[in-house]
């Protein structure tokens, strides 16, 4: 297999894994994105960053954009080469609305898309390639399919199903200016878990489930959580506060992915807004993104 167009151009979405209580295999997609055009090139890779993380990605062959890239290539069975690549980012770093997925999504479309969209490099390859990269697939599969996904991964496969969504859902992300790995996030989770715990969050994952599609009333009781989000709490103080204040306000509030963005399953009123952007949360309402776009090729 080798490429046959001279450029390609993709957008992904923003996305949050988790939801709460699906831990590592719930996930939404959010109408912010990223747009990546790649030209292949004979001399050394060259990478463009605009807009988010300009001044602080890579920008040479260690982009993780141009990383997933060369996977695909190689997966293919093409040959390597170097790439003039240039980053259009709207999706804020290190904030827990799936950057990294979004990035690997897009080197990995990118490469299908080089490659003509050839049959057998569909999105279910691309999913179980960006679970390399992840660990889990709960931030790519929406990034790859939109709306909402549950996601699995199993004897080296992903898979991932498309959940209903209640057309009234609506969503609001509130962006503080903290950034957060997910590794240092995810270090705080402990080995073990109890039984009950595990559980507690299989019923509302359920739950959460049945309410997305039928039934929003149900959507602060679906998305209570007791695996991740009280262990992560001290690495993002100020989300956890203003996560328990909405909670205790009702609103289905939750930690987008490893944080530190919240995530309300809702849309929230101008006043609460006006409070959480004097704390210096960026309060957006953005609506359902859609999955990953070959705009051009």
């Amino acid at each position: 297999m080798r490429i046959t167009r001279e450029s390609c151009t993709v957008r992904v979405p923003a996305t949050s894994g988790n939801l709460g209580p699906g831990f590592d295999c719930l996930g939404l997609a959010h109408a912010v994105y990223d747009e990546v055009e790649a030209v292949p090139i004979a001399g050394p890779t060259k990478v463009q960053v605009l807009g988010e993380g300009q001044g602080e990605l890579p920008t040479d062959d260690s982009h993780l954009v141009v990383k997933a890239l060369h996977r695909g290539l190689e997966w293919a069975g093409a040959p390597a080469c170097g790439v003039k690549l240039t980053c259009r980012n709207a999706i804020p770093q290190a904030r827990g609305m799936g950057s990294s997925a979004a990035a690997v999504v897009a080197g990995l479309t990118l490469a299908s898309g080089l490659l003509g969209s050839p049959d057998g490099f569909g999105r279910a390859e691309i999913l179980t390639l960006a679970t390399e990269f992840e660990g889990h697939p709960d931030n790519a599969a929406p990034a790859i399919y939109g709306g909402a996904t549950l996601s699995w991964a199993e004897a080296g496969q992903a898979h991932a199903a498309q959940l209903r969504l209640h057309p009234q859902l609506a969503t609001t992300l509130l962006t503080p200016d903290q950034h957060l790995a997910t590794s240092e996030a995810r270090s705080a989770l402990p080995a073990k878990v109890l039984h009950a715990d595990a559980a507690f969050n299989a019923a509302r994952t359920g739950m959460l489930v049945h309410a997305l599609a039928e039934d929003l009333d149900l959507l602060v009781e679906a998305t209570r959580d007791r695996l991740h989000q009280e262990y992560r709490a001290s690495s993002m103080p100020a989300s956890a506060e203003v996560l328990t204040a909405l909670r205790e306000a009702g609103w289905p509030a939750v930690i987008s992915g490893a944080g530190p963005t919240v995530l309300v399953l809702d849309e929230l009123d101008a006043q609460t807004c006006r409070i959480l952007e004097a704390r210096g949360f960026a309060a957006q309402s953005v609506g359902i993104g859609e999955g990953a776009k070959i705009l051009s090729a």
